[in-house]
């Protein structure tokens, strides 16, 4: 059984409709983030995007970013999607695509009104999270938000089994088939881990919860 990578060129091609196979919810919550970060993102302030992968997240805050005549940085390691997006946003002036492990680079991390983590903390290894998390904030100028929405594991007992029913629920109901569900969940092994909250501190303010994913804002 191979890992998931994001490496895969046919995910590339196909992952914007595999996401909302298996999350319903996917582009209730992405507009969601663009109304928080429409609160925070000032005239002439920028918006840094972790693990943008195919830049749904961008392209979905263009319109706020020409308004607000505004800055986006995406940032992904995987060169595919990097590649992705250099064709996506080619016409757009605003953007720039930094394609590196946020791990490595995370210390030359653009000063921002806002940062936003989608879906992308559960691909980050555990080692790493905290310290990734504590220079976000710290280059996080004052009035702005990190917005994180990422997998989580914080139930217990039977109802942390229902929920895993719930999701594997949803993506049959979205058409996906039951082998493949099982195939991409086994491959994920030691790839995706569930975020731990904790690690935003006592100020991160859930407003979000479906399943097993969650998300939260923190504000300076």
């Amino acid at each position: 059984m191979e890992s998931w990578t994001f490496e895969d060129k046919e995910i590339v091609n196909i992952f914007d409709d595999h996401v909302r196979e298996q999350l319903p919810w996917y582009d209730m919550i992405t507009e969601a983030v663009c109304y928080i970060v429409r609160n925070y993102l000032t005239n002439g302030g920028s918006v840094v995007d972790v693990g943008a992968s195919t830049g749904n997240m961008i392209d979905k805050l263009m319109p706020l970013l020409l308004e607000r005549n505004a800055y986006a940085y995406a940032v992904d390691k995987s060169q595919s999607m990097c590649n992705f997006m250099d064709d996506k946003f080619k016409n757009n002036n605003n953007v720039e695509i930094i394609c590196s492990d946020v791990c490595s680079y995370r210390e030359d991390i653009p000063t921002a009104q806002v940062y936003v983590v989608f879906l992308t903390m559960m691909f980050i290894p555990v080692h790493e999270r905290q310290t990734m998390i504590n220079q976000i904030k710290d280059k996080l100028l004052e009035g702005g938000v990190l917005i994180v929405v990422d997998k989580v594991c914080d139930h217990s007992g039977y109802f942390a089994t229902v929920l895993k029913r719930l999701g594997m629920y949803w993506k049959i109901k979205n058409g996906a088939k039951m082998e493949e569900i099982i195939e991409k969940e086994m491959s994920l092994a030691g790839v995706q881990i569930p975020f731990n909250s904790l690690m935003l501190g006592t100020e991160a303010k859930l407003f979000f919860r479906m399943g097993e994913f969650a998300g939260w804002v923190v504000e300076k």
